[in-house]
C-alpha cells in the first residue's frame, strides 16, 4: 500500500494556464464495486474454509475408528477447541484487521505497521493464557461438561496436546488478521489450505497409527494439528518480515504504546465475548444433552461439526468486509460502509441457508459421513432437520458481527450474541424441569438462531458509524 495520493498544488503566475490537478490514485477496497470487490476478496477464503470443511469431515471420520467414546470426547472438548480458534481468528483477529484498515483508510502506514508488531504482543500473550488455564483448569472443566469415564479421559488426552501449543493458532490467526487488514486475502487462505491438508494427513497418521507409526490415539490427532500450524506460522512470520507485505511489524526499537493497544483491544476484546459466549451457550446446551446419553450427545455432536463448516463460509464473507468496512470508515465514507455490510449479510445469509437447507431435506449425505452406528444416526437426523435450516440466521449474524468490527462498532452484535446465552439458558432450564425430550432442545437451539440473526442485524441499523459530530473529510489512500 502507498502514500496517500497528493497533488500538487499548481501556482498562478500570470504568464502559462493552470495545470489541470491529478486525480488521487484509486483504492479498489474504497472505490471499487462493492459486490464485485466483495466476491473478490471472499472467494479465496471460500476455497481455503473448503479445505477447512475437509478437515472437520476427515477428522471427525477418523476419531470415528477409535469408537463412540473418542467421538463423543471430541463433542465435549470442542467447544474448548472452537473458543480458541474463533478468538484468536475471528474475534482478535478481525480486531487486528480492522485496526489496521481503519489507518490505512486513512493513509497512516506507519501506524498501520506499529499496530501489526503490538498485534503479534496481544497474540502471544493470549496463547499463553489459553495454555496455562486449559492445563490447569481443562480436566474439571471437562469433568464439568459432563464427561465421565473413558469419554473425559480421551478429552483430557486431545486437551493436553492441542492446548499446550496453544499460542501456534493465535500466532497464526494474529499474522493472518494482519495481512487481512491489508487486503491481502490470498496468503492467508492458501496458509490455511495448506495447514488443512497437513492436518488431515498427520491427524489421521498419528491418531490412527498409519504404516509404521504407532496408534496415538486422540493425542496424534492434537499434536497433527499443532505441526500443521506451526508450517504456517514459519511462512507467514517469513513473508511478513521479508517486507513483502503492505504493513512490515515493527518490532527493532518498538517503544510499547497504550493507544496502539486500545486501537486493536476496543474492537478485538470486546469482540472475544462473542465467541467466548457463543461457546458458553453450545457447553451448556451440551451439558443439557449429556443427560441423554452418549448416543445423543455424539449425534448432536456431528450435527454441531455442520454448523461450524457453514459458519466457515459465512466467515468467508464476514471477514472480507472487515477491509472494506474498516477503509471505507478511515476514509469517511460510512454510507458506503454500511452498504458494505448489508451486501455481506445477504451473500451469508442465502449461502448458509441454502446449503443447510439440502441438508435438512436429506441429512444421511451428512451422516453417512461419519458413523453406521443406529442410535447415533437418528439423534442426528433430527437434530438436522430441526436446526439446520435456521443456520442462515448464523450465516446473518456472524457476517453482521465482522462488518461492525470493520467500522469499530462491535458492541451490538456482542450483546445479541448474550440475548441467545440468557434464551438458551432460560429455555434449556424450563425444558428440565418439564421432562423435555431431546427434540424439544433441538428446536430451542433452533429457536436461538433465529433471535441471534433478527438481533444482530438490528444492532447495525441502530448503531451509529459515523462521528457524533457528523460528516469527516474522505481521505483516498492510492492502491499500490
Amino acid at each position: 500500500m502507498s502514500d496517500i495520493a497528493v497533488a500538487p498544488i499548481p501556482v498562478d503566475d500570470g504568464e502559462q494556464p493552470l495545470p489541470p490537478i491529478a486525480a488521487p490514485a484509486r483504492n479498489a477496497l474504497i472505490d471499487g464495486p462493492i459486490l464485485r470487490t466483495l466476491l473478490w476478496l471472499a472467494w479465496p477464503n471460500v476455497i481455503a474454509l473448503s479445505a477447512g470443511t475437509c478437515v472437520v469431515i476427515a477428522e471427525t471420520s477418523y476419531i470415528g475408528r477409535l469408537g463412540v467414546e473418542a467421538l463423543a470426547a471430541m463433542a465435549l472438548v470442542f467447544p474448548c477447541v472452537i473458543l480458541t480458534m474463533t478468538m484468536s481468528g475471528g474475534a482478535m483477529g478481525g480486531g487486528v484487521a480492522s485496526a489496521i484498515a481503519r489507518a490505512l483508510g486513512a493513509g497512516d502506514i506507519d501506524r498501520a505497521s506499529t499496530l501489526a508488531a503490538h498485534a503479534l504482543l496481544i497474540g502471544i500473550c493470549f496463547g499463553l493464557t489459553f495454555m496455562l488455564g486449559m492445563l490447569i483448569f481443562g480436566p474439571r472443566l471437562l469433568e464439568l461438561l459432563g464427561g465421565r469415564g473413558e469419554v473425559l479421559a480421551n478429552a483430557i488426552a486431545y486437551a493436553q496436546i492441542f492446548f499446550g501449543g496453544a499460542v501456534l493458532p493465535w500466532l497464526l490467526n494474529t499474522m493472518a488478521g494482519i495481512l487481512r487488514g491489508t487486503g491481502n486475502m490470498k496468503l492467508p487462505s492458501l496458509l490455511i489450505l495448506n495447514s488443512a491438508v497437513c492436518q488431515i494427513i498427520l491427524g489421521g497418521t498419528l491418531g490412527l497409527g498409519l504404516g509404521p507409526v504407532p496408534q496415538f490415539g486422540m493425542r496424534g490427532v492434537a499434536a497433527g494439528s499443532l505441526i500443521a500450524y506451526s508450517i504456517s506460522v514459519s511462512i507467514m512470520a517469513w513473508y511478513l518480515f521479508s517486507g513483502r507485505a503492505r504493513v512490515v511489524p515493527k518490532i527493532r526499537g518498538l517503544r510499547i504504546r497504550r493507544a496502539m493497544f486500545v486501537d486493536i483491544l476496543k474492537v478485538g476484546l470486546v469482540s472475544c465475548f462473542s465467541p467466548l459466549q457463543s461457546v458458553l451457550t453450545i457447553s451448556i446446551f451440551t451439558h443439557m444433552l449429556a443427560g441423554f446419553g452418549t448416543a445423543i450427545l455424539a449425534g448432536y455432536g456431528i450435527g454441531a461439526r455442520l454448523e461450524f463448516m457453514l459458519t466457515s463460509v459465512a466467515f468467508a464473507f464476514g471477514i472480507a468486509s472487515v477491509p472494506m468496512v474498516g477503509m471505507a470508515i478511515g476514509a469517511g465514507r460510512i454510507a458506503r460502509a454500511r452498504q458494505i455490510a448489508w451486501t455481506a449479510g445477504t451473500l451469508s445469509f442465502v449461502s448458509v441457508g441454502a446449503i443447510a437447507t439440502v441438508i435438512a431435506i436429506f441429512p444421511d449425505l451428512w451422516v453417512n459421513i461419519f458413523t453406521e452406528d443406529s442410535a447415533m444416526r437418528s439423534a442426528s437426523r433430527q437434530y438436522l432437520s430441526t436446526a439446520a435450516p435456521m443456520y442462515a440466521f448464523i450465516g446473518l449474524a456472524m457476517s453482521m458481527y465482522f462488518s461492525s468490527q470493520g467500522a469499530a462498532k462491535v458492541i451490538g452484535p456482542v450483546l445479541a450474541q448474550s440475548a441467545r446465552l440468557v434464551f438458551i439458558g432460560l429455555g434449556g432450564w424450563w425444558l428440565s424441569t418439564h421432562d423435555a425430550s431431546a427434540e424439544n432442545f433441538f428446536v430451542l437451539a433452533a429457536t436461538s438462531m433465529v433471535v441471534l440473526g433478527v438481533l444482530s442485524s438490528s444492532s447495525v441499523i441502530l448503531t451509529r458509524w459515523g462521528p457524533k459530530g457528523g460528516a469527516v473529510p474522505e481521505v483516498r489512500p492510492a492502491l499500490s
